[in-house]
This record gives structure tokens, C-alpha cells and sequence, in this order.
């Protein structure tokens, strides 16, 4: 250990006052001394903190795109097959509580800075599922409510903590019941549609991150036991992801039936319409044999 603190050290040192002024804000300045100046990792203190402010990081760099594939694909398919809008409402709902309740109790940025970018990109998409359901009057109302309850949740005068603190404990249940509409959903149709693979797996690592970094961070059990329920319904869905990886979805269904009823049975035959009945019954045999034409007079003169 000794050997590696006397090469890292002299880098370390060297550092421009700018880095060693954010790594001071990010894990504190005297973890920041122990770990990056003194390259102390017997720390176990500050080795924890700072894997936690990490991870929470890394979490908030990828939240900012983790949505990104959902509206990609919805905007390509002009169909939300396979995406619950209720799912969305309900998670958006909790989303915008658990943002207030953070801000409010000034927590952290990095144990909760997702929240803020994942809801804006949950109203994109709930905005689209609506519009591409056909209801673009149901979306204006939508982001009309949504634009009110903001205004309500952070405003201390309108909203008191007391009230905002029960409200949390709601949107820890909002959170974990916004998944069973999309489990629902799934198992209903046998297949994913339009469900984004990307955006379902960071879900996963991004609860799971979050359970470490709220147990490090931060104090709150209402918090913690939202994203522990949370990691095991996004098992839920990983795992139906999985599961159904190879399903095409509804429209690709019902494309490959179409194929297949215009397929001829055999090879390179053509595709014969069905036969229109006849306006006139026939009078030939079941054969399909045409009657003989009958001997007109003739005009002959016999013997």
C-alpha cells in the first residue's frame, strides 16, 4: 500500500485547485483529504460516502437519457401498444411528490437529482401515449393538473411539510403500484409492444443503486422502503422482459397473418382470388362438363 500511496500521491497533489474544490463538495472535505490526498482506503467511511456519491452520479447521468429509447420508439411507431398509461400517471404522480419532498428537506442533489429528470421525461410520454390513443384533449388536461399540483406541492404556504410528509408516504405506494398496470398489461397482450428493453434494465440497477445510496445518505425509512418495493416489482418487469423477448408484438402479429393468408400453398404458384358465385344458375354436370348443343331443324329433303 505503501508503494502505490508514494506513486498516486504526487498526481493527486498536482490536481488543479478547481477539482480538489468539487471533489470537497461532492464527498466532504475531509474524506476528500483522507482518500485523494493522503490515499488512505483503509477509510471505510469515507470509502462508503464516496461509492455512494458515485453511484448516485452515475444514476443521475443515465436518468437523463433513461427514457430516451421509450420515446424514440413510441414517436416511430405512432402506437403506445404495450405501454400503460396509467403506469405512467401513477409513477409520474410519485415522482413529482418524492421531487417536492426532497427539495424541501434538503436531501442531497445526488440521492434524488433522477427523479427530476425522469419526471420530465414521464410527461413526454404519458403526453404521447394519450395523443397516440386519440385523446389529445385528455393530454391538455393532463399537463394542466400536472402544472397546478406543482405549484401546490412546493409551496410551503399552500402545502405544509406536516401534509407533504403523509403525501410521501402515499407516493411510496403510488410509486410501487404505477409497475402492476405495465406487469398487467404485458401478461395481458403476451408481449412487451413498445415497452423500451433500455429503459426497463436501467430501472433495475437504478433501484438497486438507490436502496445503497438512501442507506448511506440519507435518514428516511419512507424512502428507503419505496425503493426496495420498487427493485422487486422492476425484477417483475425485468423478468417479463425477458421472458417474452422473442414475442412480436401485436402489429407484427397481425402483419405475419397477412403474410400467410396471401401465401400460396405451393411455390411460386399465384395467388388465386376466391371464386365469385354466378348470377345464373348452372346447368352442367357437377364436373363442371358444358351441356351439348341440341340438332336445329334441317331443311334436307329425304328420299
Amino acid at each position: 500500500m505503501d508503494t502505490v500511496r508514494s506513486v498516486v500521491q504526487p498526481l493527486t497533489h498536482s490536481l488543479p485547485i478547481q477539482v480538489h474544490d468539487f471533489g470537497g463538495t461532492i464527498i466532504g472535505d475531509a474524506c476528500y483529504k483522507a482518500l485523494v490526498l493522503d490515499v488512505d482506503l483503509s477509510n471505510t467511511e469515507c470509502l462508503k460516502l464516496a461509492v455512494s456519491k458515485g453511484l448516485g452520479i452515475g444514476i443521475i447521468a443515465a436518468s437523463s437519457i433513461v427514457k430516451v429509447p421509450q420515446i424514440i420508439k413510441l414517436v416511430r411507431s405512432k402506437s403506445a401498444s404495450g405501454v400503460s398509461f396509467l403506469s405512467y400517471l401513477l409513477e409520474t404522480s410519485s415522482y413529482l411528490i418524492s421531487l417536492a419532498y426532497n427539495i424541501r428537506n434538503g436531501f442531497p442533489f445526488s440521492t434524488f437529482g433522477e427523479t427530476a429528470l425522469i419526471l420530465g421525461q414521464n410527461v413526454i410520454i404519458t403526453v404521447l401515449v394519450l395523443n397516440y390513443a386519440g385523446r389529445a384533449s385528455a393530454a391538455a388536461v393532463f399537463v394542466a393538473v400536472l402544472a397546478a399540483s406543482v405549484v401546490t406541492l412546493f409551496s410551503e404556504k399552500i402545502l405544509p411539510m406536516d401534509t407533504l410528509r403523509y403525501l410521501q408516504g402515499g407516493a411510496g405506494v403510488l410509486g410501487v403500484a404505477s409497475k402492476v398496470p405495465q406487469i398487467l398489461a404485458i401478461w395481458q397482450q403476451g408481449g412487451t409492444g413498445q415497452l423500451s428493453a433500455f429503459t426497463v434494465f436501467n430501472y433495475l440497477a437504478g433501484s438497486l443503486s438507490r436502496i445503497y445510496t438512501t442507506l448511506q445518505e440519507v435518514d428516511d425509512k419512507l424512502i428507503l422502503y419505496g425503493f426496495i418495493a420498487g427493485f422487486a416489482l422492476n425484477a417483475v418487469l425485468a423478468a417479463q422482459m425477458v421472458y417474452y423477448w422473442n414475442v412480436p408484438s401485436a402489429k407484427a402479429k397481425g402483419k405475419q397473418r397477412a403474410q400467410l393468408e396471401a401465401t400460396p400453398l405451393v411455390p411460386g404458384a399465384p395467388v388465386l382470388a376466391p371464386a365469385q358465385p354466378s348470377a345464373f344458375p348452372s346447368t352442367g354436370a357437377a364436373t363442371g362438363a358444358t351441356p351439348t348443343k341440341g340438332r336445329g331443324p334441317t331443311t334436307r329433303r329425304r328420299g
